[in-house]
């Protein structure tokens, strides 16, 4: 298989042993047709100039890539759902097919999957992928990156031909196979397998790989000393993360200990939402029933959840330093979340006071606007600041923005100069509306998809994504 010169293949996770994974076999698809590609993200790890044959061979057949993987490795975790403690976790439909380099950057990616058939962690289930689920994930995960959030990306979609039985979608629906690129799949439930089966040994090897390849900041540090400077750094990253979809109002769903990852990057999108207004409430689950994943709560959410991160570390580690890591996670939120909110106004941040004020200012703002001030249309209207007040004045919330509500909002953004205002020169800002990914509108994609195999709908939705990633040029926000 050609590769470009980008590709630098580093297959490190089968280096852990056979404690940490299972060998795997790809289900065997009648059809492979590629529904989506990503292009940009390929190029960055020298996959770009592969043809469609070549991309169906690797992301359908999964055929082991050049110097890489012999065979894909279904991942052991456990993990707690809704709170309740799970040991029959693992990857049960879906692998680590590949791990290699980041051009630029030299991180180390994975290649994985969702969709790729069934594992020793399947549990009864078929191990596949519903094409709705794999649409959604794209348009998600797509979203997500434009708006600077830490986040795996899509890289490949592949409708496969099957007809499949599902309680939560018209049946039979239609089957994908879909390859994600992301910056680790070791998750927090990784670390609770070992810790459930007292293996002292394997969580101090996981440690030892994660630092060595995920957090090289930390190498200097051994023993107990690595562990705790893990745990303080996955708390530093998670904090950046929920702050990313506290500005975006996104609402994960599902957050789970097997959904959350040591480099603070969100995966796995299944019942997801984006706020349609701002709701603390809102849920993206049906069956989340008490609201434990709520808008408001994904804070909380998280933070419990590296509470049970550190109950596993406190096998190889004091718990002091461990408790001190989880006591700095609101300081950690606080300061991610004013960061994130002043990137999403487009504004330069200014003293620690200002940033604060200003960043509870547009809470209260977006608090305020109750039904008629949706989400994204709020930071759309407000992006640079001062820049574009006579723009959100003139616009179709000129009347809400008039409100004395806003006076206080509008007040304190003129004490902060534009962060590059020549962005505000993109042909996005001439227009009205903003880009937003909300539920109706899925659903219709969908409903094209679904009823006439009219695809034009979802890739002019990624279109119009890809546009306001460029617009917004967040993603420095994304790679602190």
């Amino acid at each position: 298989m050609p590769v470009a010169p980008a590709y630098v293949p580093d297959p490190r996770f089968i280096g852990l042993g056979p404690d940490f994974a299972d060998p795997v076999a790809p289900a065997a698809f009648p059809r492979a047709e590629i529904r989506f590609r990503n292009q940009r993200a390929a190029a960055t790890v020298g996959l770009g100039g592969l043809t469609d044959a070549e991309w169906r061979a690797a992301f359908a057949l999964f055929e082991a890539l050049p110097d890489n993987q012999p065979q894909p490795l279904a991942m052991r975790y456990h993990g707690h759902q809704f709170r309740s403690y799970n040991p029959d976790l693992g990857d049960g439909r879906g692998f680590l097919f590949a791990q290699l380099r980041e051009a630029g950057t030299g991180r180390l990616l994975d290649l994985a999957t969702k969709g790729s058939g069934q594992t020793p962690w399947s549990r009864g289930a078929d191990g596949r992928l519903t094409l709705k689920g794999g649409v959604r994930e794209v348009l998600a995960a797509a979203m997500l990156e434009a708006l600077g959030v830490p986040t795996s990306r899509a890289f490949s979609l592949i409708e496969t031909g099957e007809d499949l039985q599902r309680n939560d979608e018209s049946s039979p629906t239609r089957s994908a196979v879909l390859t994600r690129l992301g910056h680790s799949h070791i998750r927090f439930g990784t670390f609770q397998r070992h810790a459930f089966l007292d293996r002292a040994d394997n969580i101090a090897l996981l440690v030892d790989h994660a630092v060595e390849t995920y957090h090289p900041q930390l190498a200097g540090l051994a023993g107990a000393e690595r562990a705790a400077g893990l745990m303080r750094a996955v708390v530093a990253a998670s904090a950046r993360l929920v702050a990313g979809w506290m500005t975006a109002g996104f609402v994960h769903g599902v957050l789970n200990t097997d959904n959350m990852n040591i480099t603070g990057e969100s995966f796995d999108y299944g019942p997801y939402r984006f706020l349609p207004r701002n709701d603390p409430n809102f849920t993206a689950a049906y069956f989340d029933q008490t609201g434990l994943y709520a808008f408001g709560r994904q804070p909380e959410a998280v933070f419990w959840n590296l509470q049970q991160l550190a109950a596993c570390l406190s096998l190889v580690t004091e718990q002091a330093p461990l408790v001190e890591a989880l006591n700095g996670f609101s300081a950690a939120y606080r300061e991610a979340l004013i960061a994130a909110m002043l990137a999403r106004l487009g504004v330069t941040p200014g003293d620690a006071d200002a940033n604060i004020a200003l960043a509870n200012a547009a809470f209260r703002a977006l608090g305020s606007g109750g039904e008629r001030l949706r989400w994204e249309p709020f930071f759309f209207d407000w992006f640079g600041g001062t820049a574009s007040e006579a723009r959100a004045m003139a616009g179709p919330r000129a009347d809400l923005y008039a409100d004395p509500a806003f006076t206080d909002l509008r007040e304190h953004l003129a004490g902060f100069a534009p962060d590059r205002p020549e962005r505000l020169a993109h042909p996005i800002f001439a227009e009205t509306e903003p880009c937003e990914l909300l539920y109706d509108e899925i659903e219709a994609i969908w409903a094209r998809i679904a009823e006439a195999d009219d695809w034009a709908p979802f890739e002019a939705k990624l279109a119009r994504i890809e546009a306001a990633r460029e617009a917004w040029d967040l993603s420095s926000q994304a790679a602190r």
